[in-house]
C-alpha cells in the first residue's frame, strides 16, 4: 500500500472525521485499485487507468452503490494528492458518476391501513386505546418513530387540531391532524397514567410524555412500538414482515399525494429539509398524471379506439 494512501486515510480520520467503517472501505477500494494497476504506482494512475479499473469492477458484478462509493474514494484520494502538490493534476475529477436508481418506498394500500386501524379500535383495554392513538397519529401526521414515541404531552394540549412535533435537528413543525386522530388521543388520555412507573424518578420522567412507559427514557421505546405493530398486523391478518414504522410514514405521504396533496405541503408535514427527499414519492404523481391524461384528455378516446382497431 502506497504511503500516500496511509497519509490520505489519516487526513480523512483527523480532518474529515471519517468513521472506521468508511476508512476500512476506502482502504479496500484503494487496495483493489493497486492490485489492478499492477506495476503502475497508485499515485501515478491516469484517468484511463481509473476508468479501466471501474469498468473491470462493473464487469465483475459490482453493485451501483458500491461503484458510487468506490468512485468517491478515488475522487477524494486524487483530490488530496493534487491539493497536497503530490501530483500536478486530478485524474479522477472527470470520472462519470454511476446511475443510482432509488428504490420505491414500501407502503400499505389504503384498504390495508383501514384493516390496521380497525384492528386497533377493536383491541380492548388500555393497550388497545394506546395502540389506536399511536396508529392514528403516525398515519395522520406521517411521524418518524423517534418523533412519535417521544411526543410530549404538551404536543396535543395546546390545540387539538394540530400536532407540535420536534424533528431532526431540534426543528419544530406544526402538522394538522384530523378528527379520527383527535378522537383516538382523547379516548386514550384517561388511561395514559396506567403506563407510568408507579413512583419515583421513573414516574417523574414519564409524566411529560404523551406515551409514557417504565423504560429508562420515560417514554415508549422504538422497540416497544415495533412490537405493538407486529401484534396489530397479526390481529389485522397482515404479514408482520410488511409492517414497520417507516412503512406507515411512507403510506401517509403516498396516500396524501394520491388524493391531490401538493408535494411542498407533504415536504413540510414530513419535516424534510430538502424537497429532493420528498420526491421519492413522485411515482404516485406520475401515475395520477397518466390516469388524468388517459381519462380526461380530448384525444384519449380517439387513441384508445385506434388501438382497438389495429390488428
Amino acid at each position: 500500500m502506497s504511503r500516500h494512501v496511509e497519509t490520505f486515510l489519516e487526513m480523512m480520520a483527523v480532518d474529515r472525521g471519517a468513521s472506521p467503517h468508511t476508512l476500512d472501505a476506502y482502504r479496500r477500494d484503494l487496495a483493489l485499485l493497486g492490485d489492478f494497476l499492477g506495476g503502475t504506482a497508485i499515485d501515478r494512475a491516469s484517468t484511463d487507468d481509473l476508468r479501466a479499473f471501474l469498468q473491470d469492477q462493473a464487469a465483475r458484478g459490482m453493485a451501483p452503490r458500491t461503484a458510487a462509493r468506490r468512485r468517491a474514494a478515488l475522487r477524494q484520494f486524487y483530490a488530496f494528492l493534487a491539493a497536497e502538490g503530490r501530483r500536478p493534476d486530478d485524474p479522477a475529477d472527470i470520472l462519470d458518476a454511476p446511475r443510482l436508481d432509488r428504490p420505491l418506498p414500501k407502503m400499505l394500500d389504503e384498504a390495508e391501513v383501514d384493516r390496521l386501524l380497525d384492528a386497533a379500535r377493536a383491541w380492548a383495554g388500555p393497550r388497545g386505546l394506546r395502540a389506536s392513538a399511536l396508529l392514528e397519529l403516525v398515519y395522520a401526521a406521517g411521524l418518524r418513530v423517534s418523533e412519535l414515541v417521544a411526543l410530549p404531552l404538551a404536543a396535543v394540549a395546546r390545540d387539538p387540531d394540530v400536532l407540535l412535533v420536534r424533528g431532526k435537528g431540534d426543528k419544530d413543525r406544526v402538522v394538522p391532524i384530523g378528527a379520527p386522530a383527535r378522537d383516538a388521543v382523547k379516548a386514550y388520555l384517561p388511561v395514559r397514567e396506567s403506563f407510568l412507573a408507579p413512583k419515583g424518578a421513573a414516574r417523574r420522567a414519564g409524566q411529560r410524555f404523551l406515551f409514557p412507559s417504565r423504560a429508562a427514557a420515560g417514554h415508549l421505546t422504538r422497540d416497544g412500538f415495533s412490537k405493538m405493530l407486529t401484534e396489530l398486523a397479526v390481529r389485522a391478518g397482515l404479514p408482520p414482515g410488511r409492517l414497520s414504522p417507516h412503512v406507515l410514514r411512507h403510506s401517509f405521504a403516498t396516500h396524501l399525494l394520491a388524493h391531490g396533496a401538493d408535494l411542498r405541503g407533504v415536504q413540510a408535514m414530513l419535516g424534510h429539509a430538502d424537497i429532493s427527499t420528498t420526491q421519492i414519492y413522485t411515482h404516485v404523481l406520475d401515475a395520477r398524471l397518466r390516469a388524468l391524461v388517459t381519462e380526461h384528455h380530448p384525444l384519449a378516446g380517439l387513441a384508445t379506439a385506434r388501438e382497438q382497431e389495429s390488428p
